[in-house]
């Protein structure tokens, strides 16, 4: 049975190993472009800006003319209702071409065109847009995994420190100088350790389940998130001026743009149903012939003599439409007001984000600066406590408290760095619509 342990240990090692090498750390930008590529969600809006751009090219297709061709096929049967040595059968055939384009109809077709090339820049501006919101959601989980990786490090080493100490405790204990309970404490503290170590493990396979998820990736796909790394000045550094970077934020802010454009939209809807009173004109033509047999004339000269055209102009002037018209100016114009609140709405709601991204990351740098003197605290405590339970001065309760004080102590410097960080890309993202790591 030991001989067997002794071959699996190390083969699960080894295969574990392997499995780790094979893991290619990607760079956020890796990330960002290999999303680009195969987010469905961002290709499902790509597949939106070309029908849009399908829909202009079917509204400057309403200034070309129609043409249509039509063709009538009969036969009849009259066994009974024919003289004598008439044919009981008879067999018509039509054959048409026709042609129409409207002359005037209110300027329909001008604001459609328009109305058209505003909708495929608003689906450009979506889709843009959707795009920097998947850069935002990967730099979160992205800087979540940084941290959860580096959490890992902060536990394991509590874990490493505390079986040392469960260890030198039972020596102390089978010296008789800590009593078993004592030693039983050390224990338990090492388990939770422990504990909190696997748990730290497992958070970071969650936080790179979610970057697969947003990259479209398979569950056999081997990546982790390339070594980021920012001095303690980088995370204290000044943010820039809140009003700027709101400017600024306006300025870029896509949605905002959008809104515009659903305006500008909602505009020519007015346009184009008040067209729905004005007078429409349109020229037709067409030319037509036919054949009939039994005939005394072959089908070529039937068709010729029954060749018949024909041009006409018509004019057709709305009275009563059931207040079709008026509803859909009225409708029309909702829509601009609509657009006008969907703007002031976001102005506020951007304004809140900036701020917010202002208040985290001040908080952020202000916890990160006190966590940097309470850890400094920490450490030199845990050292003393340590070295005072080696000598038998301090019991368990004091060795495991300046344990568990040193542990979160770093879990907290680690944590505010993080969130610090994060607040200063996500004001970048605001100020120049653009992150880099």
């Amino acid at each position: 049975m030991k001989q067997l342990t002794a071959i699996i240990i190390p083969a699960l090692l080894t295969a574990h190993t392997l499995h780790a090498r094979e893991k290619e750390a990607w760079s956020y930008s890796q990330c960002v472009e290999y999303a680009r590529e195969h987010n469905i969600d961002l290709r499902k809006s790509l597949l939106s800006e070309k029908s849009a751009e399908l829909s202009l090219e079917e509204a400057k297709a309403q200034w070309t003319p129609t043409l249509d061709f039509a063709t009538g096929h009969a036969y009849a049967n009259t066994p009974w209702g024919v003289g004598q040595g008439a044919s009981p059968n008879a067999y018509n055939s039509s054959y048409s071409l026709s042609a129409g384009w409207t002359l005037y109809d209110g300027g329909v077709r001008t604001n459609t065109i328009k109305r058209g090339s505003l909708g495929a820049e608003q689906r450009r501006l979506e889709t843009a847009q959707a795009m920097r919101t998947l850069e935002t959601d990967i730099l979160q989980v992205y800087i979540n995994l940084l941290y959860n990786r580096e959490a890992i490090g902060i536990y394991e080493e509590a874990e490493a420190l505390s079986r040392a100490q469960a260890e030198r405790g039972k020596a102390l204990m089978e010296s008789g100088r800590i009593s078993r309970v004592d030693y039983s404490r050390l224990v338990s503290q090492h388990e939770q350790d422990l504990y909190e170590s696997v748990n730290a493990r497992a958070s970071y396979s969650t936080r790179l389940m979610e970057l697969k998820q947003i990259l479209e990736l398979g569950i056999d796909a081997g990546i982790e998130p390339d070594s980021v790394s920012w001095t303690d000045a980088e995370v204290l550094s000044a943010l820039p001026d809140i009003s700027d970077s709101y400017s600024l934020a306006l300025d870029n802010d896509l949605v905002l743009k959008s809104y515009g454009l659903e305006r500008e939209i909602a505009g020519l809807d007015t346009e184009i149903a008040r067209a729905g009173a004005m007078p429409k004109i349109s020229v037709n033509a067409s030319a037509g012939t036919g054949y009939m047999a039994p005939a005394s004339t072959s089908f070529g000269t039937a068709l010729r003599r029954n060749l018949s055209e024909t041009i006409g102009l018509t004019l057709s002037v709305p009275i009563l439409d059931q207040k079709k018209t008026k509803t859909a100016t009225a409708q029309a114009r909702v829509r601009e007001m609509d657009a006008d609140l969907d703007t002031e709405k976001r102005r506020t709601q951007l304004s809140q984000l900036v701020e917010g991204s202002y208040i985290d990351t001040r908080a952020a740098q202000a916890r990160f600066e006190a966590s940097l003197r309470q850890l400094e605290s920490a450490q030199l405590t845990s050292d003393l406590t340590n070295e005072q339970f080696s000598l038998g001065y301090v019991d368990a309760i004091e060795l495991m408290s300046a344990h568990n004080d040193l542990t979160e102590a770093r879990r907290s410097a680690l944590q505010a760095k993080y969130m610090a960080m994060l607040g200063k890309k996500m004001i970048e993202y605001w100020r120049t619509a653009t992150i880099t790591l």
